[in-house]
């Protein structure tokens, strides 16, 4: 079997979901990364998703998402031109944010912070926060415990894809 990479900055795995159809990067390795005691779990694969398959949401002006739902996590990447703003909200989800490329300002109980490429902001769950894009181009990747459900069903009233 032939197979193909795809590079980490643009691919992810999750351990079950759904996946989205990517170009075959996987290869049988036996023996590779088994722990034969997990027995319960012995058959179970990674999802591998391919960020160049996802489809990209406009999210207002300036503003594009595109999100990985896995059942116990939600993955975005969310690209900002400068000026762009997510404004200030809450979730009931833990939120790691990496900025990638670019840098934000944001604000979160009366301080207000720089958060540059290669940076992490971690908010706990229910801390208000909002996001302001300081370059063009910002790359933000956001993991949130649980699942986001509230954008799996369209209920969170601070963003929504615009129409």
């Amino acid at each position: 079997m032939k197979a193909f990479t795809i590079p980490f900055f643009v691919s992810i795995i999750f351990a079950s979901g759904q996946s989205i159809a990517a170009e075959p990067a996987i290869t049988d390795a036996p023996s590779k990364g088994e722990q034969p005691t997990l027995s319960p779990f012995r058959h179970t694969l990674p999802d591998l998703y391919d960020f160049r398959q996802i489809p990209v949401e406009q999210m207002g002006s300036g503003i594009t998402r595109q999100t990985v739902h896995n059942g116990q996590s939600t993955m975005a990447k969310w690209v900002l031109a400068k000026g762009a703003e997510v404004p200030l909200h809450h979730h009931i989800n833990e939120q790691i944010t990496w900025i990638t490329s670019g840098s934000v300002e944001v604000f979160s109980q009366g301080k207000r912070f720089v958060v540059n490429a290669g940076q992490v902001i971690v908010f706990p769950p229910n801390v208000p926060h909002e996001f302001h894009s300081l370059e063009d181009g910002t790359v933000d990747i956001d993991i949130f415990t649980p699942e986001r459900q509230d954008w799996i069903d369209g209920t969170a009233n601070y963003i929504k894809p615009a129409s």
